[in-house]
């Protein structure tokens, strides 16, 4: 699995901004001139360094969630070198086009990158060891899942690093870096008790200094008003090299004490084997997007697992496919069967085949009546915009729309039907641990939305539909709102036919809509689930509903429900939104609950019970 720019001539690999401008200067500052390195703050990203009218010009190139790259407002591309490609045509705002590249020097090979010369083999081993693979099923895997695999390794590393000491409060941070030499530079990063944030505490001039380590809404961290990364790990590695923003560079790490003797201790150097061994310990069977593939030993492997699906991964997953990628398609790409899956006022869905370049897949095509008004066409088209943005395993993919005997939107397959009505079918078949497992994956693919500023408005049980019993996907985006960077929160101008029954109090009064309030609808979908598909707040009208709420009241915890469980839709119901946790914290916490059950179930079925601690 070598780097995707690898093989470039004008890549350089980890080199610094300063270093990169020396090469350009000795290469003779011509127009256009260019060369590519790696981006410490991104993981998997570039930074392309050009010259123009004798300045340097530098842009961070991104890679995207579906793993296609791109410069910030820029075009996706397949690859750094697709990209490179496109912009010696079309300079589309770059200082002019790549004219001509700056070759490395004979006898300069490019530099690994400080997480490189771990990563190939630690995501080879984590796969193999993750779904017990070898030879081409082995290899495919790698290719398929070794984005998101790289990420959550990367994300999770300074927990294993000797300068992280975990939650402890200043003063003990305080205490412990002055024990022992006191040189400048000293440092250690802790967890905060507040909101799980982070901190930097670091040693200067016999002085104990500490610095806010803040997460913005996509997940990178960044002391205030200085660089964004997108690990913990990264951000230390880049101080070490300057302050930006310190008082001092990190110079000498604080070793946790409360390391357990002989516990393997990763270094900055990433040592593999060591790595490894922890990360596979801490996160179990965990695969690439949070999902635990097999955590219940007595199902065997009859069990039809998420990633043994057709839907698993993205219809794009492969970059030739990827290049065809239109919102609009073609009739004769789709075949469309006379089985209806379900209908409702704007017309039927259908199910379909929709055939790609190299591949056929299973679809659900939903069909707009051919006399519905021109709004409820614009609505459907504009759910088509925003659904055709999102790629998780977890979301019901867009394909994309057919213009032709009616307006249709092309989705992803997920036969099982809506998770309400699945439950309530199957109420003595589906055991607890089962329900923990799907809402997790909903709790993950919600967690996706938040960091991609999306607002659903309209998270039900209703709208979250199974691919089959172990594996399910968020769907219908017909009231969600792309947010702008900066905003938190969308305000819809009047009320409109809402679902009151699932909204937070902030949407009910004051129309306004956030992640916080999708997690207050999370909260109602819990209850859905953990009831087996009862209606929430029973017969109550959305009037009633608003003053039950308004008196704190909440409703109460299902039958059988583990208590952990309803202590976290107590919190998802959090009256205030500021005080409500969001979909990151969320996914944590429902997260380490399914590994704790997965974890007794492997003892036998008759621990099945034991695991439910149903609440009193």
């Amino acid at each position: 699995m070598p780097d995707a720019a690898s093989h470039l001539p004008f890549f350089y690999g980890s080199i610094s901004r300063s270093e990169a401008e020396e090469y350009l200067k000795l290469a003779g500052m011509s127009d256009g001139l260019f060369l590519l390195r790696q981006c410490l703050r991104s993981l998997g990203g570039y930074v392309l360094s050009m010259v123009h009218n004798l300045q340097f010009y530098h842009y961070p190139i991104e890679r995207q969630l579906n793993g296609t790259y791109a410069i910030a407002g820029g075009k996706a591309h397949c690859g750094p070198e697709e990209l490179c490609e496109f912009y010696s045509k079309d300079a589309d705002g770059l200082c002019c086009t790549l004219r001509k590249p700056c070759n490395r020097p004979s006898g300069v090979e490019f530099q690994p990158g400080i997480f490189d010369s771990m990563r190939n083999n630690m995501v080879r081993e984590y796969i193999r060891q993750t779904w017990k693979l070898e030879g081409d099923a082995l290899e495919q895997a790698i290719i398929s899942q070794a984005p998101q695999v790289e990420k959550l390794i990367a994300t999770t590393a300074h927990e294993k690093m000797s300068w992280y000491h975990g939650t402890i409060t200043r003063e003990e941070a305080e205490r412990r870096l002055y024990s022992g030499a006191q040189p400048d530079g000293k440092f250690l990063l802790r967890e905060r008790k507040e909101n799980s944030t982070y901190a930097l505490s670091l040693i200067y001039g016999k002085t104990v200094y500490h610095y806010r380590i803040d997460q913005d809404k996509s997940g990178k961290y960044a002391i205030p008003e200085g660089t964004k990364f997108d690990t913990l790990w990264q951000l230390v590695e880049y101080l070490k090299l300057k302050p930006d923003g310190l008082i001092y560079f990190l110079k000498e790490s604080c070793p946790n004490p409360n390391m357990p003797s002989g516990e393997l201790i990763l270094q900055a150097s990433f040592t593999l084997s060591l790595f490894l061994s922890q990360a596979q310990r801490r996160l179990g069977t965990l695969n690439a997007d949070g999902y635990t593939p097999e955590p219940i030993a007595g199902l065997g492997k009859s069990r039809i697992l998420p990633m043994d699906t057709s839907v698993y991964e993205s219809p794009y997953s492969d970059p030739e496919e990827l290049k065809d990628k239109k919102l609009f398609l073609k009739r004769e790409q789709l075949m469309i069967d006379e089985v209806e899956l379900g209908s409702g006022n704007f017309g039927c869905v259908r199910k379909g085949v929709y055939k790609m370049r190299k591949k056929q897949i299973d679809v659900a095509i939903k069909v707009l009546k051919s006399n519905n008004e021109k709004a409820v066409k614009d609505e459907m088209m504009k759910e088509a915009q925003i659904m055709h943005q999102l790629d998780n395993p977890y979301i019901v993919r867009m394909i994309g729309v057919c213009e032709a005997e009616s307006l249709m939107l092309v989705m992803e397959m997920a036969s099982g039907g809506p998770l309400h009505k699945f439950l309530s079918s199957k109420r003595d078949e589906i055991p607890v641990s089962n329900v923990v497992e799907l809402m997790h994956q909903v709790a993950i693919g919600m967690k996706y939305l938040e960091e991609k500023n999306f607002v659903h408005r309209d998270l039900a049980a209703r709208n979250v539909l199974l691919v089959n019993q172990h594996y399910a996907k968020i769907s219908d985006f017909g009231l969600s709102k792309a947010l702008a960077a900066d905003d938190s929160y969308y305000k819809a101008r009047t009320a409109g036919k809402w679902p009151l029954k699932w909204y937070a109090p902030e949407c009910i009064l004051y129309h306004k809509f956030s992640s916080k309030s999708d997690v207050w609808s999370y909260g109602v979908t819990m209850w859905e689930a953990f009831t087996y598909g009862q209606k929430p707040y029973k017969k109550m009208k959305g009037p009633e509903v608003i003053s039950f709420i308004e008196q704190g009241k909440r409703m109460e915890c299902p039958p059988d429900c583990p208590a952990e469980m309803y202590k976290l839709m107590q919190q998802c119901w959090t009256y205030k939104w500021e005080d409500r946790p969001g979909f990151a914290a969320v996914e944590t916490i429902i997260r380490s609950y399914y590994y704790s059950i997965a974890a007794k179930t492997e003892k036998g079925p008759e621990e099945e019970d034991k695991t439910k601690a149903a609440c009193p």
